[in-house]
């Protein structure tokens, strides 16, 4: 019979890889808490048009690496690929706009994109979403910034690189695009298929190609940054002063576009330790303060970013960062069977009283049962004819009737 494995691009996160997730995830949860942002869980499908309207029909996402099905109602349904749609229209359903603003929202929850797996990427991979809605204050864009700063030197991360640009608004974009397409116009010979596809959607994703050759030839074509108002150069002024104060070092990246039609603004993304492309970006996020509008929400603007799990978790492992599996508090073992009924009756009062603890269900030996609980717990609980022996790391036994007195 053939074997069934886990479908490709996916992954098992297993017991032992489990403690540095929970090192992150907690690390995550705690610093949500101290920075004022609530937990917030939406289905992990939406109606496709969803996507459609805010990521743009000519992103990569919309393009290449939806899973977008029909159900059994004939309505077009896509797995999640991103957190901040999702969100945005969770905010507009639920009347969140009425609420004191902004509303700080997050979600750790599994993505899906189709795309060929690689290092670091996977069809189905696990992010952090953190969003605040509706404040358009520079200030909120730099928490968002210093967040993630906070998040990856808690956790031990050194190697990295914030890189942060402003994309302007619709009012200063238009007349950037006129000046880009014409100089793409120009210089056509050097885009390639991907370019000019990207080209076609959005002017400004010629941007995001990943060809390097190309990347290179568009370092001489006219930026963003010199073509914003006085509204966004100003807004982009005070966040580079803010994150400033925040002492959260960045370099300004000019042709730093993003690939999703709803930014505006700052755009940033943070660059780890890895040194493949296509893992070593492991958060961006940008500020959206028309993709509310565009779902059918008041005027509201909105900054957040996504941030993958295992690009985080990989960080870490290049870093040299692990984390401690947890031992139980106590492990029962048993020299005679009959007493069994005795030690599951302890333990079951223990674990009321919020010890955890296990025993041997394997039929083990003695001397096997010893070796399980030295592996496993920080004191062993041993069951005699005459009574109970406790075992500490370091310690002399101590032999008594009552295990309560022992413990």
């Amino acid at each position: 019979m053939t074997r069934i494995e886990a479908p490709r691009g996916t992954h098992d996160v297993l017991p032992s890889e489990q403690p540095l997730w929970q090192k992150v995830t907690g690390e995550m949860k705690r610093l949500c808490a101290l920075y004022g942002y609530a937990r917030i869980q939406t289905p992990g499908f939406e109606d496709t048009e969803l996507f459609q309207r805010t990521s743009g029909a000519g992103s990569d996402i919309v393009q290449k690496e939806m899973y977008t099905f029909e159900d059994r109602g004939g309505r077009s349904l896509t797995l999640r690929p991103e957190g901040t749609a999702p969100i945005c229209r969770a905010y507009v359903e639920h009347g969140m706009h009425r609420e004191p603003q902004p509303v700080k929202l997050f979600t750790i929850a599994p993505m899906y994109r189709y795309s060929a797996p690689q290092r670091g990427r996977f069809r189905e991979h696990y992010q952090l979403s953190l969003e605040s809605i509706g404040s358009s204050d520079p200030a909120v864009d730099a928490e968002v910034v210093h967040y993630y700063d906070m998040l990856l030197r808690n956790l031990g991360v050194s190697r990295y690189e914030l890189q942060l640009n402003s994309i302007g608004d619709r009012n200063c974009r238009p007349a950037y695009v006129e000046r880009l397409n014409q100089w793409l116009d120009e210089h056509v010979d050097v885009l390639d298929d991907d370019a000019k596809q990207k080209r076609s959607t959005s002017p400004l994703r010629v941007f995001d190609v990943k060809n390097e050759t190309v990347r290179a030839a568009l370092r001489d074509a006219p930026k963003i940054g010199e073509s914003l108002c006085e509204e966004c150069a100003e807004h982009f002024a005070q966040v580079r002063g803010y994150l400033d104060a925040y002492g959260v070092p960045y370099t300004i990246d000019p042709t730093l576009v993003r690939g999703l039609d709803y930014y505006t603004r700052t755009t940033f993304e943070f660059i780890g330790p890895d040194e493949s492309k296509q893992a070593s970006t492991i958060c961006g996020g940008g500020r959206y303060d028309y993709l509310v509008e565009e779902i059918g929400g008041p005027p509201t603007p909105g900054i957040g970013f996504g941030a993958g799990i295992e690009r985080l978790v990989l960080s870490l492992e290049l870093e040299g960062v692990d984390a401690e599996v947890p031992l139980l508090d106590l492990f029962f073992v048993l020299e005679d069977t009959e007493r069994r009924q005795e030690v599951l009756t302890a333990m079951a009062a223990l674990r009321a009283q919020g010890y955890s603890c296990d025993t041997d269900y394997a039929g083990r030996s003695l001397k096997g049962q010893l070796t399980q609980a030295q592996k496993r717990a920080a004191a062993v609980a041993i069951r005699t004819a005459d009574g109970w022996t406790v075992r500490r790391r370091g310690e002399q036994d101590r032999s008594g009737a009552s295990l309560e007195e022992l413990l």
